[in-house]
């Protein structure tokens, strides 16, 4: 499973850090991603970074947020810097993973961590 924590409530300019943990049998983790959400709007993908660190951001946040993982933790972070009000929203992660015994493939969400920017 994938656990999320970071959100919260943060003025305009200010900065928050997310991370989101993998847990259980994994054998080896692909792409890790953040993906965000208004109500009412489709999920865009907001990040994501591969196994080896490449990394590739959505342009409404290039300049602002970094991802970055810890392969050793099974986590991927996401600073959010300079934040508007137009990132308020739900950030899920997302995992493509490999697991169990047999090494199957997964993709796997994370339970959504809420992030609030007032102006």
């Amino acid at each position: 499973q994938l656990q999320a924590s970071g959100g919260g409530l943060v003025q305009a300019g200010g900065s928050l850090r997310l991370s989101c943990t993998a847990s259980g049998s994994i054998f080896r983790i692909n792409v890790m991603s953040w993906s965000r959400q208004v109500p009412g709007k489709q999920r865009e993908l907001v990040a994501f970074i591969t196994s080896g660190g490449t990394t590739n951001y959505a342009d409404s946040v290039k300049g602002r947020f970094t991802i970055s993982r810890d392969n050793a933790k099974n986590t991927v972070y996401l600073q959010m810097n300079g934040l508007k009000p137009e990132d308020t929203a739900i950030y899920y992660c997302n995992a493509d993973l490999y697991i169990g015994g047999r090494h199957s493939p997964a993709n796997l969400w994370g339970q959504g961590t809420l992030v609030t920017v007032s102006s």
